[in-house]
């Protein structure tokens, strides 16, 4: 009698991926009994109706990976049948994937590439004052080396110049989130009604989904409604990361994760990959937020214009994805995102999220769509 085994393996993009190389963190690998079969054949049979294998990605690079092991070698399982895994949703898509949510301003997007731009500057104005001397012993002009005086002191004239456009941008970033908090508090004091959607057969992967959409509540600001289809990877859940990684919780964390963050929110909502700021301001009082994080693997189909009394059609992405798959490690997540384009205010989002049934086509997908995970460069 030999094992059965299937095994979940994961090498997730932190925070920022493009910043890291992926071949360089860690590979996390869950193994869970099936049992203990004579040959391969019973094995085989004995996975029928599971769910079916797939692999996003390569050892190289960013995995997310289901397989089943016999005796130390892969068995392949396809989906036999078209319906969704039973599984529940994870806490993650119940408190930040589902609901309202607005649209943070531009303008923190356009600041923070300022941000970048005014410490080049700094940078370059730095090395000026550090090769001043040298320049002026070979007799060749300088500029900005005077001073200014202020008061009681002398400064670098370059100082007047650069040290304002360093302060300015941060204090429109406080004005901006400033301004998002009341932008949060007008929309949760409209308390807008839930729209219903219907939709006419089970959801599958490769095949286009059908939607009725109705808004019990119509606001005189919208000026049109797109349905949008999106599919992407879920982070792992910190807790059982760690625990496969063989980690200690309280002491220094994997490549790839930082240490754990407060939870303002409650646990569990953090995936432990943060390295910087996600998201604008937002009010405490809210469970998850009202900005909506992109998923850091995902692609999304074309918008479709809504018409009042009409099906939406929604086409999958191409090439084939699984289909939902809500475990600790593996978190293949779908959704159905309604933005409405509104005059004032920015657009508005309602997600619904899905549960998908794996297409019987194979899925092995190389290369993944990454995207920062900043919720002011998603759905703007």
């Amino acid at each position: 009698m030999k094992p059965l085994h299937e095994q979940h393996r994961v090498r997730y993009p932190p925070f920022e991926a493009a910043r890291w190389e992926a071949e360089a963190l860690p590979i996390a690998t869950r193994r869970f009994s099936l049992g203990d079969y004579a040959t391969v054949e019973e094995a085989k049979e004995a996975l029928r109706g599971q769910n079916p294998s797939f692999r996003l990605g390569s050892e190289n690079e960013w995995l997310l990976e289901r397989t089943f092991v016999y005796d130390g070698q892969e068995i392949n399982v396809d989906a036999t049948d078209i319906e969704p895994e039973d599984n529940p949703y994870v806490r993650l898509v119940k408190r930040q994937r589902r609901g309202w949510y607005l649209i943070p301003n531009p303008i923190h997007n356009i600041l923070r590439s300022f941000i970048n731009g005014v410490v080049i500057v700094l940078l370059v104005c730095l090395f000026y004052l550090f090769i001043s001397p040298i320049l002026l012993f070979l007799n060749l002009p300088v500029y900005g080396l005077e001073t200014v005086r202020w008061g009681l002191l002398d400064y670098p004239a370059l100082a007047v110049f650069v040290v304002p456009l360093i302060f300015a941008p941060l204090l429109i970033r406080i004005a901006a989130n400033l301004a998002e908090l009341r932008r949060q508090n007008l929309f949760l004091k409209r308390n807008l009604t839930t729209p219903i959607i219907e939709f006419s057969r089970t959801s599958v992967a490769d095949h286009p989904l059908e939607i009725m959409v109705s808004f019990p509540e119509w606001d005189d600001s919208w000026n049109h409604v797109d349905a949008i289809l999106r599919v992407g990877v879920l982070p792992p859940s910190r807790e059982v990361l760690l625990e496969t990684l063989g980690r200690d919780p309280t002491r220094q964390p994997p490549p790839g994760l930082s240490t754990e963050l407060p939870h303002h929110w409650e646990v569990g909502l953090d995936d432990g990959t943060a390295g910087g700021e996600d998201a604008p301001m937002e009010l405490k009082e809210v469970k998850g937020g009202l900005y909506l994080r992109p998923m850091r693997i995902m692609v999304q189909g074309e918008p479709q214009r809504w018409v009042e009394g009409k099906p939406v059609t929604l086409e999958p992405p191409q090439p084939v994805w699984p289909g939902s798959v809500n475990t600790d490690l593996l978190r293949i997540h779908w959704e159905c995102i309604l933005r409405i384009d509104r005059t004032h205010g920015g657009a508005l989002l309602w997600v619904q999220p899905l549960k998908v049934a794996h297409s019987t086509k194979k899925v092995a997908l190389t290369t993944l769509p990454l995207h920062d995970g900043r919720s002011e460069l998603d759905m703007s």
